[in-house]
C-alpha cells in the first residue's frame, strides 16, 4: 500500500490514472473503490468525495476514454496540409490501433455492459465524441471538394465507423486468430470504404485504389 503520497490536490486525476492502469490488465468488473483506496492509502470518505459509486467511477473514465480515443483518432483527420485519403487511412490505422493497444479501454468505450451510462452522458449527434465529429466533418469536406460522393454524411460515418469498429472487435477478442490478417484486412477494408465513397471521377483517375500515387495514403503505422 502507498501512503501519504497522494494527499495533494490532484487526487481525483490520480484515481482515474489507478482504474485506467487497473483495467490495462484486469477485466473491468474486478475493479472497486477499494482498490483505489489500498493504491492511493486513503480512506473511503476520501474517494467518495469524488466518486459516489462505482456506477460513478465508471462514467468518469467513460468520458475520460472518449478523450484520449478522440485525441488519438482525430489529429490526422484535422491535418489539412495532407491529401484527404491520406487523412482517412491514417485516422482509420490510428483507430485499429487504439482498440490493439488498449482492448478493455476500447471494450468499456464501445461494449454493451455499461451502454446505459454511455448514453446518457454522450451523444455523438451533439459532437460529445469529436472522433466521430471529426470524421463527418472531414467527409463533408470531401464532398464539396467533389472528391467524394454527395450523400447524407451521418449515414457514411456510421458506416465507416461500423467497419472499423466490426475489425477492432475481431481482434481484439481474438476472433479465429484474424489478428494475425488484421493488416491486410485493413487495407482491403480502407480500400472498399474508399472505393465505395468516392466520385467518378476519382476512380477514373486511379483505376485502382490510390494507383495514381496521388491518393495513396503514406503509412504513419
Amino acid at each position: 500500500m502507498i501512503k501519504n503520497d497522494y494527499h495533494h490536490g490532484n487526487l481525483k486525476d490520480d484515481f482515474l490514472k489507478i482504474a485506467f492502469d487497473f483495467i490495462a490488465k484486469e477485466d473491468i468488473e474486478k475493479l472497486t473503490l477499494k482498490i483505489l483506496s489500498d493504491a492511493t492509502g486513503t480512506s473511503r470518505s476520501a474517494i467518495y468525495r469524488h466518486f459516489s459509486s462505482k456506477e460513478e467511477l465508471i462514467e468518469t473514465m467513460i468520458q475520460k476514454g472518449f478523450d484520449d480515443f478522440d485525441a488519438f483518432v482525430s489529429p490526422p483527420l484535422k491535418d489539412k496540409e495532407k491529401p484527404l485519403i491520406d487523412r482517412f487511412y491514417q485516422s482509420a490505422k490510428a483507430y485499429l490501433e487504439f482498440a490493439k493497444q488498449n482492448p478493455n479501454i476500447y471494450r468499456l468505450l464501445f461494449g454493451n455492459k455499461y451502454a446505459k451510462i454511455r448514453e446518457a452522458t454522450l451523444s455523438i449527434k451533439d459532437d460529445d465524441c469529436s472522433g466521430f465529429a471529426s470524421l463527418k466533418q472531414a467527409i463533408e469536406e470531401g464532398q464539396k471538394s467533389g472528391i467524394l460522393k454527395k450523400e447524407d454524411s451521418f449515414i457514411r460515418t456510421i458506416l465507416i465507423w461500423s467497419s472499423l469498429h466490426g475489425l477492432s472487435s475481431l481482434i481484439i477478442d481474438g476472433f479465429m486468430d484474424i489478428d494475425k490478417l488484421s493488416d491486410e484486412l485493413f487495407e482491403n477494408m480502407f480500400t472498399d470504404m474508399i472505393s465505395a465513397s468516392v466520385t467518378n471521377k476519382i476512380k477514373f483517375i486511379s483505376n485502382i485504389p490510390f494507383g495514381d500515387g496521388i491518393l495513396k495514403p503514406t503509412k504513419i503505422f
